[in-house]
């Protein structure tokens, strides 16, 4: 039988994309080599290039400069999201020519690059900074030519994330958030040197109006917006009208909107799945059918020649690959791992030289099933179930997904978590519960101000659809998550009346009070909307906090925690490991000190997995 390595993919990614002026290249961020560094690959194959070696950093955002010579890229340190942004400078063999050169470097802060940072000509620079005020979040406009800067402001509870600057250099556009729900879309005259950032969507509503791609001619630019139903669409705001004008309307969410020239692509969130669509000088524009995955990162050349995505299915890790209209899918990288029959017969050059390893016994992955659940007050929920191959019954893990304002999706998870835990037999369970995206406006505002409500019954009645299921062990029902599904988990061991065999948290709060005080200072309004106020609604947040009934957690605790972790404080989990300890409450607790939210050092994730395949295993199979 495999161990859980053989299941892990060979690297993993960032979900940021850039192609290069000429599309003859993509930059993206791994970690092959240990951490997220930056890397280039050739659109028609070939081997990568590692550009970057940032010893305890890593690279989140990448965009590529007009001219090509040089990419400019966002990076933490060991996860503490105080994003800073840096320059490399490429030489004639598409390597770099000298070390990141650090832009903007100032007070420690958060420094937020969009996906097309730069004007036409490569002089300006636009990007988000909270260095004036912790809890504001500004756009600056950098002139790299001269090194000087021009600073936009947001209205009070607003949150800017810049867009990028409209082809003929006049307009900067910026999305003005107040949550997840609450967007909208702002212009500033760069022309004028005193104009002010003005809201151009506020007489469509008080909905969603998330700006994307300028149009090429500038004439106005795409957005996804709420307003004609309970989906997302794809829009267009036409400057000269003010008008919204429908592009793309399907019965799910748009989730992506790429411009290049006159095409036009989208993807559309079809029950977890991506599907792409595009239209060239108004006509529709055939692509290749993708695997059933999701696609987290996309970037487009004029009549999509190529189109480049950073493709995740169930059954093969996330990978780049180019979608040729002639051949179908083509993969770039080449991520799968040991354990699959495919993983040998690679025909993508290796990013590191590869070691011998002695061959393991093939396993056939598992694709999961889509289930429909009933819930309380006439709602449903969408579920994916994945069943191991041999015969049942079989022990059931219930993984909630974070957020809480995300989606289960069929990807390959948790580093190949999930599959290896089918080939020892222990099937997956992954509901998207209230506040869940991807069902619709309603069911994810039902998260909103209400952690621990909505969302629980529908784990409530998630273990009351397995209990009932054939195939599933009800009395072998362990919980998962991250997160917010860390919370989510916590919730279940404390508030549902079930003899759970077992529980992990990965970063879960469990005091949401704190959680509400800790998160990062430009958050403090989405946290008021979707959670609460730490100080108006501290009576709830503590009614819903999994501490407050801590007493009654009986089954056996992995807990995990990053000690740099800068949302989830690590002394409330030393808190609640303390309680459970001393009333003699198996716990396990893994401090990881040089993480923060999550893993952005590759073994330090890989070692954390392993141990809760080991800790799930060892008590849902004994």
């Amino acid at each position: 039988m495999p161990g859980y390595r053989d299941f892990v993919p060979r690297q993993g990614f960032q979900p940021t994309l850039a192609l290069s002026p000429d599309a003859g290249t993509v930059a993206y961020s791994s970690n092959a080599a240990g951490r997220f560094d930056l890397w280039t690959v050739p659109v028609a194959g070939g081997a990568p290039r590692r550009l970057t070696r940032l010893p305890d950093g890593a690279v989140r955002r990448i965009a590529w400069a007009p001219h090509g010579k040089s990419l400019v890229f966002t990076a933490d340190r060991d996860g503490d999201e105080q994003y800073r942004l840096y320059r490399v400078d490429l030489d004639g063999g598409g390597g770099p020519a000298g070390p990141p050169a650090e832009i903007g470097a100032g007070p420690h802060c958060q420094r937020v690059l969009p996906a097309a940072p730069f004007d036409a000509e490569g002089r300006r620079l636009v990007y988000a900074a909270n260095d004036r005020d912790a809890t504001v979040q500004d756009v600056l406009v950098r002139d790299l030519a001269e090194d000087a800067e021009r600073r936009f402001e947001p209205p009070p509870g607003v949150v800017f994330r810049p867009v990028g600057i409209s082809p003929d250099g006049r307009w900067l556009l910026t999305g003005g958030f107040r949550s997840h729900t609450q967007v909208a879309a702002y212009l500033a005259d760069l022309r004028d040197p005193s104009a002010a950032p003005v809201c151009v969507t506020a007489d469509h509503g008080d909905g969603l109006f998330e700006p994307g791609p300028w149009a090429a001619d500038s004439s106005g630019f795409y957005l996804r917006t709420d307003l004609w139903g309970e989906f997302v669409a794809g829009a267009f705001y036409r400057l000269a009208a003010g008008s919204l004008e429908p592009v793309a309307q399907h019965d799910w969410d748009v989730e992506f909107i790429e411009v290049a020239g006159d095409t036009l692509v989208w993807s559309v969130n079809q029950d977890g799945c991506s599907t792409l669509f595009a239209r060239h000088g108004g006509r529709p524009l055939p692509l290749p059918a993708v695997p059933p995955g999701v696609v987290s990162a996309l970037a487009v050349a004029p009549e999509a020649e190529p189109l480049v995505v950073l493709l995740d299915t169930a059954t093969r890790p996330a990978e780049i690959a180019v979608l040729d209209p002639a051949g179908g899918v083509r993969y770039l990288t080449d991520a799968r791992p040991r354990a699959f029959t495919a993983s040998s017969a690679s025909t993508v050059e290796p990013v590191e030289p590869v070691e011998p390893v002695e061959p393991v016994e093939p396993v056939e992955p598992v694709e999961p099933e889509p289930v429909v659940y009933p819930s309380s007050a006439g709602r449903y929920v969408h579920a994916l179930y994945y069943r191991p191959h041999t015969p049942g019954p079989h022990p059931v893990l219930l993984s909630i997904h974070g957020g809480p304002e995300a989606q289960e999706r069929p990807e390959y998870m948790r580093s190949g978590l999930y599959q290896y835990l089918l080939a020892r037999g222990i099937a997956v369970f992954a509901p998207n519960v209230a506040g869940s995206t991807g069902y619709g406006a309603r069911h994810q505002k039902l998260i909103h101000r209400n952690w621990g409500g909505f969302d629980l019954d529908d784990l409530d009645h998630a273990v009351c659809h397995l209990r009932s299921a054939p195939g599933a062990d009800a009395a072998r029902i362990a919980v998962m998550g991250g997160s917010y599904g860390g919370f989510a988990a916590l919730s279940c061991l404390a508030r549902l009346p079930y003899r759970w065999a077992a529980g992990v948290s990965m970063c879960g709060p469990a005091n949401l009070v704190a959680l509400a005080r800790s998160c990062p200072p430009t958050w403090k309004h989405f946290v008021a909307a979707v959670l609460g106020d730490p100080d108006t609604d501290a009576g709830y947040l503590t009614q819903r906090s999994p501490i407050t009934y801590a007493d009654t957690i009986t089954a056996p605790l992995f807990v995990l925690q990053g000690a740099r972790d800068p949302r989830v404080p690590r002394a409330e989990s030393d808190r609640l490991v303390e309680r459970l300890r001393r009333r003699g409450v198996d716990v396990r607790y893994e401090v990881f000190e040089d993480e923060g939210h999550g893993f952005t050092r590759r073994e330090n994730e890989l070692r954390a997995y392993e141990e809760i395949a080991e800790f799930l295993c060892g008590h849902l199979l004994a």
